[in-house]
């Protein structure tokens, strides 16, 4: 069951959609690794991102920032469900960065999910 919370927290995690996305209002996060604000270790297996509805895996892109800056392009498995973004976790140093999608197709939409990798 989803709480208010989690549905405030995947809303703010959409982030700004695009210009001309009218059909994008309704898309939703339902769902990340690592989740909004999290604190995981050096060594995570991958990151995604689930979304209410399916996506356009070959026109969508995951990658890593810290500081407003790409330090990682990760590259979505086509092999995905539907309405999910997957893709190996490089090994990050510690500090603050976050996880930012864009998916592609018809409309355009992106979003940022902050988190944080610890010494552990």
């Amino acid at each position: 069951m989803v709480t208010r919370r989690q549905s405030l927290l995947a809303g703010a995690a959409v982030g700004v959609l695009g210009a001309g996305a009218a059909n994008a209002q309704d898309v939703r996060v339902l769902d990340s690794a690592p989740t909004a604000n999290a604190v995981i270790g050096p060594r995570s297996s991958g990151f995604y991102v689930r979304f209410n509805r399916p996506v356009d895996h070959e026109d969508s892109r995951l990658s890593i920032k810290q500081d407003g800056r790409i330090v990682e392009v990760l590259h979505p498995r086509l092999e995905s469900a539907p309405d999910v973004l997957f893709a190996r976790a490089p090994t990050l140093q510690p500090g603050r960065y976050s996880l930012h999608w864009v998916v592609g197709g018809e409309s355009r939409f992106d979003g940022e999910i902050p988190f944080t990798v610890g010494n552990e």
